[in-house]
């Protein structure tokens, strides 16, 4: 065979080295010599060609394995030969017989014009001009067979067993095409199972795996050419209706065949138990194809093992050889049919010893067939030989394909396992080896789910449940693995990967074989008893019988269930094991045993084997185990994109049947419940469609069927809405499985579907369906189609309404909740058979229906694109966990979404602080411009110009993310929210800007009026300096008493200069309050509460009762119950307390209105703020109807509001003293006119003194800019380097718990719950500070040197270009001075005969740069670090940042929401909710508030049936409900949480007696702390964090 995949050339000579290696075989006989030579080369050769017109000459060696054709495409047109072998295998593993018949299409040609005579015309041999050049079709059994030859062990076993499923006849002994040894493929036969009803066996049904089965065989062959085909008269005796064995008669078959002489086919008949029956048991034949003269081993073995032989002869006295052949089998002791095609004589039979002769020549086929089969029934009386597949194995000079190395140790591996199996029952057996899955499993299952049913007492009841689970889990873990799971385990570990494969199909196989019989009783007895049950069903018979008769139901189907093993059931251990022994640390020593269990179950899943997605028998999705699997595949994977494909319908209504037509798949189907629960399977998209489809994989999952026989009463509706629900939100698109096509039939599937539907569409999962129609007769018929499609639309309309009001939902029609067109999303199928089974070989209109269909999901997935296999993973934790809870809707979270969505978030942080950190330098840029008086008009269009840059890189940012990023499809619902989200704050942050440098103008503008007024002093001030200087330039003075000198006569200077200014005093706030207040109010109630200092805590008293009077009773509305309460509730004391922080938060907005820093301040601004608390004060009162509040009330929020603002006041008007204040203007211009006294006295020039004075300008300036910038880069590394600031407010809230867990201080605890926002901008504040003082001070040391360098490298550069310009133009000393730095001088500093711009400008750069060494000197200390001239700190910017996002609180245990975009659009939410008790929440009975604090997680409480009172309509809603509750509540989404949250319970045991000390109330009663969370300790708390 290797000449095949060899050049022309180099064939023969390997045909020949091949030959001399094989020299001690026997060869065929019946020719010698040069002839025999010569056709076998030219055998050879023709083999090789028909190989290299398949193009698979090099897959002798190299094999095709399943892989190759398992894999989703879709067939188009066979256009060459090329594509033969796909289109054939890709329609056989689809069922469609028709591709035996499978051609290369003809290209439409006209006829072949021809001259020619009449006498040529009537010539036998007149052609075509161009026929000779036309190549023979391919023979189908030479295509079939060469891809036999060339598929490996598992892919000759797959086509096997698909063309078993078509009914057609199966090799049994293969001539290998070059040593000529006989090979059995005895390993393909292993998954065959056979069943049939044998009339003469009480009409028992027997399925058998076919290798094992014993049954007659009958040989057939024929000597020699016949006119008459042997097969077609074979086929009329299996099937008539179906070729069963290929033959002359068939489409495609052709006068030479290359692959089939000497090939053994074999086929059964399998009676149906009814009398039309040909035979009365199954029968196997085997055909021998070609002359058996030529074949001889194969003709021994045959005749050998046969219970009848058949002998297809032309003549009986032509030919030596086959008279001796016929004598041989006459003189054996098996009857003998002897069939002669050119005898016309009837059937003769001799006496005694079963021969039979019959005649063909001149008779009906059918005939002969009928005279056949009666002959064949005698021969086949009494007690015939039996045949057995197996026994060939026996044979002599066979080779069998399960002697292979990697198979034979394969399978002593798997026969060891079984081993272990075979001293147990049946019953018992999977409990012994496999106990983690049964009972101990199932119990956990049930715990699980009672952990979103809880009632009264519910983290104790919840805490109570955790540990039962615990204790389960233990139990498996001291269980497993048990040493039949070891062996699994070792033995996949050893095998290699292909003997891993054997192993498992090995192990499959004898678990079927194992079970086989034990099972078909239990199904023979579950049909009775099943029918005994319905028939008194009808009678409506409720007596004690019918109890008794359904108990024994259910016991059998126990019993069914409990002896069900399969290789699914070993591979649920394993999920078990992974997931009890990952529970705990417990189970450390088998840590490297179950870290290799996802990786096997990965493998096998890229293999194509189905793996269970939910336990078909717990009801229950191993979330852990699925979890680990799949991330596995996506780590091997590489987290390919897949399209889900599943489907859903009733029991026995062909779901798995047709994922395997369509897709070539191996899903188990039988008659009954064979789908138990979901499995999953990939299957890998051709590397050509993949840019097409745009996903790597399909993902095809298959389902139990819904209204199980097994599952009665409320279980069945709660069982299968839970499934439909699963299967359909985890698909992309789902195959709705219907079984006819009367609406009134599908009712039960149509309304769980549209409930289904309706739940996603409520929860934003886009999906898709179609409607599949299954076993519709005439789908031919448009009238009756449109009038089904009719019926079906009504139909779903209607049953969406039911659905709708039972999810309370508004939707009307179906199309509502999907989007579903009637026309496309339908399809029909025709019956899967053609006939009654079991010889009906399937209905190739089945099959052409089914391909039809898959177009449509093709065209779906197209469309769709899919999403990452990691998303997929998500889907089914997310769905799993709501469906546990009974409020689906309310308890759903899309992890998936809330992960994309805070990753986007923090992409969001880092584009607005882009432009934050551009606009801030814009800022200084014009601000700096502004100062110089380069600027004196601000327009946003210019300020708009500056940012278009940066704006511009943060929406093609946005643009890349949201378009190239893996999960773009979520991405895109909140695209546009994002990019108006930007515009806006761009739009702020300009505005903001604008107003801000307008502000800056205005004030320059009346500071320029008051330096008109400056000037005049300081023009005298120099004057009078100069002129000190000259009277004392002769007098021999020192230092000090110069010093002395000038000092006095300066505050003489400046108290003439300022004697007619009036001086800007400080202001007395502390009078100014009690003054204000004391107008309005006693004067002795302000004066005591000032001194009582209450008023400080006001934002931290955790009772308000004091200031609270004519409390009153209220009704509340208890379901459908009025009751009297009249006590406050905690919630009421949280109201007061948001109301003071509101209005704190007010009178600090109109601090920020007033223009305190420009016109100074007045009492009427406190005034203001004291107006502003009494309007609100009343405002809140009168909005209030339970109680009313005290005049103390008012005074402490006035006293407490009036501080803080008088704060805020003194700053501001201190800043605008600093600016207007003349007397202090002229003291802080006292060091710069000694420094010019002392100039003039030491003879210095006009020059050198100018320099000196632009110099001192200068370095207020450049020290300003040196922060500003300075404030911009620390604050942007920070964002980049401390893990504090690189994430978003998640990543902030998570590092500020962790360091409140280690410092474990409880004051700051509790500054951190009660005001969080501040905390953050505190925790800020501290961080940056240290940052900057003691963690980094290098770090900001060397960023100030770098930005003085910048600055001074600036300056230097400006006097170069303003000396250049002023030399060229011949400007003066002022024109330089205004390039440079536009400042307003004193006159007589600035002489106009200064003309050596270069000595000034050497002289200035002497001064900066001895300014910059000094500055640096001064900054090796963090103390000389001057925080004040940031003029916007970086903690200030970080706050910013940070801070100006959602600060919404839980309505249950007021955790802030985490979103980090202020005013979003999504629901408010918070990864770490905490028991509501921290907060002071306490419990109550309808509204009565005792001291028991509550221990109360709100993701708990909403798994319950508890319910509260709404504070602001005081009617009662059910937790589950809470939503409904209105505004407060309707905007959060809290959903079930069934993990430990530690951090919190840790929180409330470490801090039980200060939590208590702090509330006065107890942890007691229904607050009693489950003694579970005690354990918990703080290093597990921190650990949890990262779980946020």
């Amino acid at each position: 065979m290797e000449g095949m995949i060899l050049s022309d050339n180099a064939s023969s000579s390997a045909t020949d080295e091949k030959l001399e290696e094989h020299k001690d075989l026997e060869l065929p006989k019946g020719t010698a010599g040069e002839e025999e030579s010569a056709e076998k080369l030219c055998l050879s050769t023709e083999r090789e060609e028909l190989f290299n017109r398949l193009k698979i000459n090099d897959r002798y060696k190299n094999k095709f394995s399943v892989a190759d054709f398992l894999m989703f495409e879709q067939m188009e047109e066979v256009c060459s030969e090329k594509d033969l072998c796909h289109a054939f295998m890709h329609k056989l593993l689809s069922l469609d017989y028709k591709a035996r018949y499978t051609q290369v299409k003809e290209e439409e040609s006209a006829e072949a014009d021809v001259k020619c005579s009449f006498d040529a015309f009537c010539k036998d041999n007149m052609e075509a001009e161009d026929s000779k050049e036309r190549q023979s079709y391919i023979h189908p059994m030479d295509l079939q067979m060469a891809l036999f030859h060339c598929a490996d062990s598992f892919l000759q076993q797959y086509m096997t067993t698909k063309l078993s499923q078509c009914q057609y006849a199966l090799p049994l002994l293969v001539p290998n095409l070059f040593t000529k040894e006989i090979e059995c493929p005895l390993w393909t036969f292993r998954q065959i199972r056979k069943g049939w009803k044998s009339t003469n066996h009480s009409n028992v049904v027997i399925s058998q795996s076919i290798c094992q089965a014993e049954t007659p065989m009958v040989a057939v062959f024929r000597l020699g050419s016949l006119s008459s085909s042997k097969s077609q008269l074979l086929c009329k005796l299996i099937n008539q209706h179906h070729n069963t064995f290929f033959n002359r008669q068939c489409l495609g078959s052709t006068q030479k065949r290359l692959l089939m002489d000497g090939v053994v086919e074999i086929a059964w008949y399998l009676p149906s138990g009814k009398p039309s029956d040909d035979f009365t048991d199954c029968i196997a034949f085997c055909n021998l194809h070609g002359d058996a003269v030529d074949n001889e081993r194969q003709l021994d073995i045959l005749t050998d093992m046969a219970s009848v032989n058949i002998v297809f002869v032309s003549s009986l006295s032509k030919n030596k050889k086959h008279t001796e052949i016929i004598e041989k089998l006459y003189n054996s002791s098996k009857p003998l049919i002897c069939v002669v095609t050119e005898d016309n004589s009837p059937t003769l039979r001799t006496k005694g010893n079963g021969k039979y002769k019959m005649g063909m020549k001149n008779r009906n086929q059918s005939e002969v067939s009928k005279e056949l089969k009666n002959v064949i029934k005698k021969c086949l009386t009494g007690t015939p030989c039996s045949f057995r597949l197996e026994k060939l194995a026996e044979q002599p000079g066979i080779k069998v394909d399960e002697d292979l190395e990697e198979c034979k140790t394969a399978k002593n591996a798997a026969q060891g396992m079984m081993n272990t199996l075979s001293c147990y029952d049946l019953l018992t057996v999977k409990e012994i080896v496999l106990p983690c899955q049964g009972r101990l499993w199932h119990d956990w299952c049930k715990q699980n789910k009672e952990l979103y049913k809880l009632q009264k007492n519910v983290e104790i009841e919840k805490s109570k449940i955790q540990q039962q689970m615990k204790k389960i889990r233990q139990q498996q873990q001291s269980s497993a693995p048990s040493d039949f799971m070891k062996s699994f385990h070792s033995k996949l570990q050893h095998l290699t990967e292909k003997g891993r494969m054997f192993f498992l199909k090995w192990l499959g196989i004898f678990l079927d074989n194992l079970l086989q019989d034990q099972l078909s009783d239990l199904q023979h007895k579950y049909h009775v008893k099943w029918n005994e049950v319905l028939f008194l069903k009808r009678k409506h018979d409720k007596s004690e019988e019918m109890k008794n008769k359904q108990k024994e139901l259910a016991e059998i189907s126990t019993n069914l269930q409990t002896a069900t093993f399969g290789l699914e059931h070993i591979l649920r251990e394993m999920g078990q094991i992974y997931e009890a022994v990952t529970s705990s640390k417990s189970g450390e020593h088998l840590t490297e045993y179950i870290h290799q269990l996802p990786k096997v179950a990965a493998e096998l899943m890229i293999s194509g084997h189905p793996i269970e997605l939910m336990d078909g028998d717990a009801g229950h999705v191993p979330l852990t185990w699925i979890t680990s699997v799949l991330d596995e595949v996506v780590q091997k994977l590489g987290d390919p994109r897949v399209f889900v494909l599943s489907v859903l319908g009733l029991q026995s209504t062909g779901k798995s049947t047709l994922l395997n037509t369509m897709f070539g798949l191996q899903f188990a189907v039988s008659a009954g419940r064979c789908t138990k629960g979901a499995f999953m399977q990939l299957m890998r998209v051709t590397d050509d469609k993949r840019a097409d489809l745009k996903v790597d994989y399909v993902l095809v999952i298959d389902t139990e069927g819904l209204r199980a026989l097994e599952i009665t009463g409320k279980a069945t509706f709660n069982h299968d809405n839970e499934l439909a629900t699963f299967v359909i939100g985890v698909g992309n698109m789902t195959l709705i499985n219907i079984l006819g096509e009367n609406p009134s039939e599908i009712q039960d599937i149509i309304q769980i579907a549209a409930q289904a539907f309706m739940r996603m569409k409520m929860v934003n999962l886009s999906l898709s369906c179609v409607f599949v129609h299954q076993n519709v007769g005439d789908i031919a018929a448009g009238e009756k189609n449109l009038s089904c499609k009719r019926s079906l639309q009504e139909k779903l309309d209607e049953m969406t309404l039911l659905a709708a009001k039972e999810e309370e939902c508004d939707a009307e029609c179906f199309s509502d909740i999907i989007a579903f067109d009637i026309q496309r999303d339908v399809s029909y199928l025709v019956p899967l058979w053609e006939g009654s089974p079991p010889m009906a070989p399937p209905n190739p209109c089945y099959s052409e229906n089914a391909m039809e269909l898959k177009k449509k999901i093709i065209s779906t997935i197209s469309n769709s694109g899919g999403k990452p296999l990691s998303h997929f993973a998500l889907t089914v934790k997310d769905l799993w966990g709501a469906l546990l809870n009974e409020k689906f809707v309310f308890s759903f979270k899309n992890t998936l979404e809330i992960s994309v969505h805070r990753k986007l978030e923090e992409k969001y942080g880092k584009w607005t602080w882009d432009l934050r950190s551009a606009i801030l330098t814009v800022e200084n840029m014009l601000h700096n411009n502004i100062e110089n008086g380069k600027l004196d008009k601000v327009v946003e269009s210019e300020i708009y110009a500056e940012m278009e840059e940066t704006n511009q890189q943060v929406l093609m940012a946005m643009n890349t993310y949201f378009e190239e990023n893996k999960d773009k499809e979520i991405l895109m619902q909140w695209k546009g929210k994002f990019e108006h989200n930007i515009a806006e704050l761009l739009d702020h942050l300009i505005a903001m800007t604008t107003r801000k440098l307008v502000d800056i103008i205005e004030q320059k503008e009346a500071l320029k009026r008051l330096e008109k007024r400056k000037m005049v002093y300081e023009d005298t001030l120099f004057q009078k300096s100069r002129e000190l200087a000259i009277k004392l330039k002769c007098k021999a003075m020192n230092e000090n008493e110069l010093k002395k000198e000038f000092d006095s006569l300066w505050e003489k200077w400046v108290s003439e200069l300022t004697e007619n200014t009036p001086p800007i005093h400080d202001i007395d706030m502390q009078s100014e309050v009690l003054s204000i207040l004391t107008e309005t109010h006693e004067s002795s109630l302000v004066h005591y509460q000032k001194t009582r200092k209450k008023f400080e805590s006001i934002l931290n008293i955790r009772d308000y009762r004091e200031y609270m009077t004519k409390i009153k009773q209220e009704p509340i509305i208890v379901f459908e119950d009025v009751i009297y309460i009249d006590s406050i509730k905690g919630e009421d004391h949280n109201e007061v307390r948001k109301f003071v922080q509101a209005v704190m938060q007010e009178a600090q907005e109109i601090i920020k209105s007033l223009s305190i820093a420009k016109t100074g301040y007045s009492s009427t601004h406190m005034q203001q703020i004291a107006q502003h608390v009494k309007e609100k004060i009343q405002q809140f009162q009168s909005d209030i109807t339970k109680y009313e509040l005290t005049k103390m009330f008012t005074v402490d929020v006035l006293l407490f509001v009036c501080e803080q603002a008088g704060k805020t006041f003194t700053e501001l008007h201190s800043e605008f003293r600093k600016s207007n204040d003349a007397s202090a203007h002229l003291q802080k211009m006292k060091p710069q006119y000694y420094n010019v006294f002392k100039q003039f006295l030491g003879n210095a020039t006009s020059t050198a003194v100018l320099g000196d004075f632009v110099c001192a300008k200068l370095k207020s300036s450049v020290e300003q800019a040196v922060y500003d910038q300075a404030a911009i880069d620390l604050a942007g590394e920070m964002r980049t380097t401390s893990p504090e600031f690189s994430g978003n407010k998640t990543n902030l809230e998570k590092h500020i718990l962790k360091l409140l867990a280690e410092a474990e201080d409880f004051c700051n605890f509790m500054s951190y719950i009660e005001n969080t926002r501040e905390y953050f901008e505190g925790f800020i504040t501290d961080t940056v500070e240290r940052y900057i003082t003691t963690e980094k001070y290098p770090t900001v040391l060397t960023k100030i040197k770098d930005n003085i360098d910048d600055k001074v490298k600036s300056i230097i550069h400006a006097m170069d270009s303003a000396t250049t310009e002023v030399r060229q133009s011949n400007g003066d000393i002022q024109e330089w001075l205004k390039k440079v730095c536009d400042a307003n001088y004193p006159k007589g500093i600035v002489s106009q005969d200064i003309s050596d711009f270069d000595f000034l400008e050497e002289i200035i750069k002497t001064g900066l740069s001895k300014f910059s060494i000094e500055f640096n000197q001064t900054l090796s200390c963090t103390t000389h670090l001057k925080m004040e001239m940031f003029r916007q700190r970086p903690d200030v910017l970080l706050k910013k940042h940070l801070c100006n996002c959602c600060w919404e609180k839980c309505p249950f245990c007021y955790t802030v929401c985490t979103n980090t975009v202020e005013g979003h659009s999504t629901d408010h939410s918070a990864p770490l909710h905490r028991t509501n008790g921290i907060s002071g929440i306490s419990y109550d009975h309808f509204g009565d508030d005792t001291k028991q604090l509550g221990i109360d997680f709100c993701t708990t409480v909403v798994a319950s049936d508890k319910a509260f009172i709404c504070s602001t309509s005081k009617q009662t809603f059910y937790y589950k409900e809470f939503r409904k509750a209105g505004p407060g509540w309707d905007r959060w989404s809290i959903t079930p949480d069934s993990s430990e949250l530690i951090y919190w319970k840790w929180f409330v045991c470490r801090f039980e007696k200060s939590l208590e000390s702090y509330y006065g109330k107890k942890f007691e009663g229904a607050g009693e702390i489950p003694s579970e969370w005690r354990e918990y300790i703080k290093e597990q708390a921190i650990e949890s964090l990262e779980n946020m």
